[in-house]
């Protein structure tokens, strides 16, 4: 069955589409009700179906035969570990750090915070609440006390799980402190902290309700696995929101499942027993998704990957970890193969190791431009698929599908509609657009199953957010459009668009023209606030490593080639190159926050940001130039 084909049966008929999906699945009480509606209207899926997400991820497959095949690889290149464990060895841990959640009073429908760097522990927690029934909410391990603060207020846990430390290329964060900030914050104490000692030095101020995490999985008798109701909250992830408090994405189970196991095997191609890694962190969505239970649910190794792209210890790192445990598919962001590209641009690295076991890589997380996308193509010859989703759909929505066929990639767009998303783009007044016509990227309802089924708590917001602007359709807050073949373009959030002289022009299309300029390593371009034209670009750019250019000269060459691809309406004339550009830890850069830093506006730091050190030399630059709200 070719794309096309697999599509119109997910969209012409959904419910027998997912039914059938729903048969590849394992589950305890096979569902007989495919698709209904909750109290408030919302489509669900499989709402009479029970299962459990660690006994499909573990269990299974040691009930299979394959006990004995390596679920897990640790790879820390800034401890230098390698590390591999069978199905039955993270079941053993799994199974005994349940059981000692369960001594400490964990049950079923209750909540546990999990705050832990990238090793192996983060991933067997996330595993042992789900085979418990505890809803888990990981947070990322990089967020300071009171984001984390915000998230134990809103999700109540039980319990906190963490580690003493964590790494930051060579620098080593205290994380028990920041949890006992966090808790000192917050107005719900959670009822014990569980601590993972790392024994690398970092300091461990003890309190009345810490566990000592080897002392409880060592003393605890391993546990079965607790049948859950498909639509029992497998996790609570956090996600920003344009309020500034974090919202609560509430996932299904048996939904959740059912998607990942089809994108698996459709979307990423991959077969079960071969090594697949998704190079992000169990705090984002990819890494629940892409590190955690998709690969674990196919029966792929996965990689827990505790390190950076570049300077642990250099940018040959992600194709030493690809040739030393054979990786047959990949995914990561385009930011990291861009700062790769900035410190090795003519790929001297990678032709230092045999990368034949590679067949696709895949880029997300963020508009993938077309010349990191041909630059990898130059030096890796394997498809490099850009595609797109978000923490809210929790897989791909857009896409080339490499398990059913693979289409010819058009450099921009991120693929097609995945199976199951009825992917429209509609104008201000919800009317349908014409090919190569710029409007809302939607879904139509009913949205494919392990996409959020609300946010936590707040099913008003949900509503607000996400539903009203266009009834009968999931908004998904991002502009696009689709070409006369169907390719989707994203042109990114809705206030990305900017009006020039009541033009709408998009910063993404401006930034694919600058960021193909070959002194350029990568760019943002914003919107700033014109006396004249409402609000004209500027383009800031971070140029190749070891690359001597004049600024004037950089600015005429790319000010030219905007206005030869795009034309004088573009108004492009405002070039400043700066060291860095602020983004956030998953690696998006912080344009909003750009636009106010050029416009004089207040804003609050996001909690998200990599290094706020970067405010100041962006703002800097901007005085020197006189540009914006400095002139």
């Amino acid at each position: 069955m070719n794309y096309q084909e697999l599509y119109n049966q997910s969209i012409q008929n959904p419910e027998a589409f997912w039914a059938e999906q729903a048969r590849q699945v394992d589950w305890f009480t096979q569902p007989q009700t495919i698709l209904s509606e909750d109290e408030n209207g919302y489509p669900m899926w499989y709402k009479d179906g029970s299962l459990n997400a660690c006994y499909l991820a573990l269990d299974k497959h040691i009930a299979d035969g394959f006990g004995e095949e390596i679920a897990l690889i640790y790879d820390s290149p800034v401890t230098q570990t390698v590390k591999k464990y069978t199905y039955n060895e993270v079941k053993s841990e799994v199974a005994r750090l349940a059981g000692g959640l369960v001594s400490l009073g964990l049950k079923k429908g209750h909540t546990a915070v999990i705050y832990m760097p990238m090793i192996p522990q983060a991933t067997f927690a996330m595993l042992a609440c789900a085979r418990i029934g505890v809803t888990h909410s990981v947070v990322f391990g990089g967020f300071a006390p009171h984001e984390l603060a915000i998230r134990i207020d809103d999700c109540k846990p039980r319990v906190i799980i963490t580690a003493s430390s964590g790494i930051e290329i060579d620098r080593l964060i205290a994380y028990k402190p920041l949890v006992d900030e966090a808790i000192e914050l917050a107005e719900h104490k959670p009822k014990k902290v569980v601590v993972l000692n790392r024994k690398l030095g970092a300091r461990i101020p003890f309190k009345k309700y810490d566990v000592d995490y080897d002392a409880l999985v060592y003393g605890s008798e391993e546990v079965d696995c607790v049948p859950v109701e498909s639509t029992h909250p497998l996790y609570v992830l956090y996600t920003s929101g344009t309020t500034g408090k974090p919202k609560g994405i509430v996932r299904d189970t048996g939904g959740y499942v059912t998607a990942l196991q089809f994108s698996m095997q459709k979307i990423y191609g991959v077969q079960p027993g071969e090594v697949f890694w998704a190079a992000s962190d169990v705090g984002w969505v990819v890494g629940h998704s892409y590190i955690v239970y998709g690969p674990l649910l196919n029966r792929n190794t996965t990689i827990v990957f505790e390190g950076k792209p570049i300077k642990t210890p250099d940018a040959s790192t992600f194709w030493r970890v690809i040739a030393e445990h054979r990786v047959s598919v990949m995914f990561t962001a385009p930011t990291a193969i861009r700062a790769i590209k900035k410190e090795d641009p003519n790929g001297e690295f990678i032709k230092q190791y045999d990368l034949s076991c590679l067949r696709t890589q895949f880029l997300a997380g963020e508009r993938c431009d077309v010349a990191t996308l041909e630059w990898y193509r130059e030096h890796i010859p394997i498809p490099a698929i850009d595609h797109w989703w978000q923490t809210e759909s929790g897989w791909p929505m857009i896409a080339n599908m490499m398990g059913v066929e693979y289409l010819p990639i058009k450099p921009g767009s991120s693929g097609k509609a995945v199976s199951g998303y009825n992917i429209m783009i509609l104008g201000e007044n919800g009317q349908e657009l014409a090919p190569n016509e710029e409007g809302y990227v939607v879904i139509k309802l009913p949205l494919p199953p392990g996409t959020l089924l609300d946010i936590w708590n707040d099913n008003e917001r949900f509503q607000a957010g996400y539903l009203n602007k266009f009834p009968g359709y999931y908004f998904s807050g991002d502009g696009g459009y689709k070409d006369e073949d169907g390719y989707i373009y994203i042109t990114g959030r809705v206030d990305d668009v900017i009006n020039v002289a009541g033009h709408r022009l998009s910063t993404a299309e401006m930034e694919e023209i600058v960021a193909s300029h070959h002194s350029v390593a990568e760019c943002a371009v914003i919107g700033i606030n014109d006396e004249l034209k409402g609000q004209i670009p500027l383009a800031l750019v971070v140029t190749k490593l070891g690359e001597e250019i004049e600024h004037f000269q950089l600015q005429h060459e790319v000010v030219k080639l905007v206005r030869e691809q795009i034309g004088a309406v573009a108004s492009l004339r405002d070039v400043v190159v700066v060291n860095r550009l602020p983004k956030t830890r998953s690696g998006k850069i912080l344009r909003k926050l750009l636009r106010s830093i050029a416009d004089g506006e207040n804003f609050q730091i996001p909690s998200t940001i990599d290094d706020e050190a970067i405010i100041g030399e962006v703002r800097e630059v901007l005085e020197l130039a006189k540009i914006g709200s400095f002139k």
